[in-house]
């Protein structure tokens, strides 16, 4: 039994789902298969369920803020910018609204907005939707006709992959598209996390569990290398595991071979003083209550909770009264307080991270299309691509983008 249709979209996230509804407005009739029972899974979650859609910021910065391939993007992102996204959005009758970071998330602060008003729209449009996992692609003369779910067969023009990552397993981002990759003659690079909390060497960490930091900056450091791979002033969390957060985040996506290289972070407690400044602070402090134990002189400068671990790391005795407290030992403590350092023992698993990093070589893929040059009618858009950017809604701006161009190239 064959089923006849212009494009088949593999996978119904959100790079799926745009893309369908571009090509349906075209004219084109589409078919999406969707292992899941529900279209958009992961996107119901991004956002700890709020949905960041993306930054509303210009096309340069959205590139500024992928780490890795961003010369890929470029056509991709200057065709479909973060405006381009929010207005996309607001026609739709999802109202949207701009935070700290210009992250962009619907008002209602429910990701259920964004997905109903995706799946609304490919029913009304027409789109065909069928809950069937895509075993493979039917390859006839170096051109993509269709593909197979088990011993059914779906015929068609043109095929697009948008399976997402390995990210978030349990909504069906399990690597699927990269088989389909490789059967196609694809190279798929070293499958990752990032975007993902990091475990750390060091215990104190964990007796700063929940405490959350801001207007701090943290550096990651590869032992070696004379220049950080990362720095940037933002927040942080300590975990029970480690640290995560946005700036940890972020930073982890600068990581290779984490088990062969040694890397580190580097927190910056008072980035708006410089050492000396910092000295002169504590030492007024020290001189305005020079009887007063170390301990208690330090809530000024610290949240409560992180006063023993400093204590401990500074060597200092948290009853000593400040003014026996010689130069040397304050020097010591304006370096942690600039210089706190916490090696790096690993990732947390790939079903914590947000995204996958690797995927689908961008070196095989055009640029100006996302049509494969091997295959040709076959695309690949969004996370199944080797392309990732930081946290900020830069990842659904490359999904979206990227199901643009490739909407627009299918005539």
């Amino acid at each position: 039994m064959t089923s006849k249709y212009d494009v088949i979209v593999i996978g119904g996230g959100a790079a799926g789902l745009f893309c369908s509804i571009l090509l349906a407005r075209k004219g084109k009739s589409v078919l999406i298969l969707e292992k899941n029972k529900i279209l958009g899974k992961k996107l119901m979650i991004t956002g700890k369920g709020r949905c960041n859609v993306t930054n509303n910021c210009d096309a340069q910065t959205v590139l500024n803020n992928i780490p890795r391939n961003s010369k890929f993007l470029y056509s991709a992102i200057y065709s479909f910018s973060p405006s381009d996204t929010m207005n996309f959005f607001e026609k739709l009758g999802v109202p949207l609204k701009t935070e700290r970071g210009n992250r962009v998330f619907p008002v209602s602060d429910d990701a259920k907005d964004i997905v109903k008003a995706l799946c609304d729209e490919v029913k009304r449009l027409g789109v065909t939707v069928l809950n069937k996992k895509a075993t493979g692609l039917i390859i006839d003369d170096n051109r993509v006709i269709g593909a197979e779910c088990g011993g059914e067969q779906f015929i068609s023009k043109s095929v697009i992959v948008s399976t997402g990552g390995k990210s978030y397993p349990k909504t069906g981002s399990t690597g699927d598209g990269y088989m389909l990759a490789k059967q196609a003659g694809h190279t798929v690079t070293d499958i990752q996390p990032s975007l993902v909390p990091l475990e750390t060497k060091q215990d104190f960490p964990k007796k700063l569990m929940g405490l959350s930091l801001r207007n701090v900056t943290l550096s990651l450091w590869q032992s070696g290398k004379k220049k950080p791979l990362y720095s940037e002033l933002g927040e942080m969390l300590f975990t029970h595991f480690g640290v995560s957060g946005p700036l940890v985040l972020s930073s982890s996506a600068h990581i290779n071979n984490i088990d062969e290289n040694d890397y580190y972070i580097v927190i910056d407690l008072k980035p708006a003083l410089d050492e000396k400044t910092l000295d002169k602070r504590i030492l007024r402090d020290f001189n305005d209550n020079p009887n007063r134990n170390f301990a208690n002189v330090l809530k000024k400068l610290l949240p409560a909770k992180m006063i023993p671990v400093m204590i401990e790391l500074s060597g200092i005795d948290g009853d000593e009264k400040v003014n026996n407290i010689s130069k040397e030992q304050r020097r010591k403590l304006v370096e942690l307080f600039k210089n706190l350092r916490i090696d790096i023992k690993g990732f947390r698993p790939v079903d914590e991270a947000i995204i996958t990093r690797g995927g689908v070589s961008t070196k095989e893929i055009n640029p100006s299309t996302m049509e494969s040059k091997l295959v040709s009618g076959l695309y690949f858009i969004g996370e199944v691509l080797d392309v990732d950017g930081y946290t900020g809604g830069f990842n659904l701006q490359i999904a979206f983008a990227t199901a643009n161009l490739a909407a627009g190239s299918i005539l």
